[in-house]
């Protein structure tokens, strides 16, 4: 084998190229179509139902798929009306058991570029504190406290609740829209929670907070978003001003 005498990297003129990381608002699901397949994930059988309150989390709290997967009834507030809250303090990735030290093919962490020990309060609707009181009720717990859990009560993975996922979206969409990348992923339903939050006059600063995000990952990922508000803002100060 032959070595080289220096790297030769500093020599390649290449320019890694440009991205656009904006979310493609045509595809998010707004709130009508986001509650069509929610309800059409409850109609795909027993793991159907159990999922059910597993998409309603993604949706009405934005939390990501990972931080779903290890929610425990211990994490909710749930009133008997009104509004309540969900504390988030870990995600769940599917890495293979060969990288965990538990040996399973999962691993828990720490919520997404925070501390191990962060965690993020989220307001949850009132419904889903419905969804989650008909869930405790009808499916119970693991021995640990987790809400949603596999086939054989494993950890839940994103192959399973993914297949359940993409027959709920083909019950709901068009042949035509089925074709496009319209709600294609589960992650979805978080985007239509952000862009839904932003475009009800939360402040940015409190989007990202509840998201999980830093304001410049926000404004990156949801500038359509933000800067479609600016005339209504322009008129709340205008009235103000007079």
């Amino acid at each position: 084998m032959e070595r080289l005498p220096s790297l030769p990297l500093a020599k390649v003129d290449w320019t890694p190229p440009e991205t656009d990381d904006e979310i493609d608002f045509r595809y998010v699901p707004g709130p009508a179509l986001a509650r069509k397949l929610i309800d059409a994930v409850g109609a795909q059988g027993d793991r159907g139902r159990h999922l059910k309150a597993f998409f309603g989390c993604i949706y009405y709290a934005a939390t990501r798929p990972g931080e779903a997967v290890t929610l425990r009834a211990s994490d909710f507030t749930l009133p008997e009306e009104g509004w309540g809250q969900v504390v988030l303090s870990s995600s769940s990735a599917r890495v293979g058991s060969d990288w965990t030290d538990s040996g399973e093919s999962y691993d828990s962490r720490g919520l997404k570029k925070r501390a191990r020990r962060a965690t993020r309060e989220v307001p949850i609707p009132p419904v889903l504190v419905r969804l989650i009181r008909e869930h405790i009720d009808e499916f119970g717990t693991t021995e640990d406290g987790r809400l949603f859990r596999a086939v054989r009560n494993g950890g839940l993975l994103s192959k399973e609740y993914g297949d359940v996922w993409k027959a709920a979206r083909l019950s709901v969409l068009t042949e035509q829209e089925a074709k496009t990348p319209l709600a294609e992923v589960p992650y979805g339903l978080r985007a239509a929670c952000v862009s839904l939050w932003l475009e009800s006059g939360v402040s940015p600063a409190e989007v990202a907070r509840r998201a999980g995000h830093s304001i410049a990952v926000l404004f990156r990922f949801y500038a359509e978003a933000i800067h479609g508000s600016e005339d209504r803002d322009n008129a709340l100060i205008e009235s103000r001003l007079l």
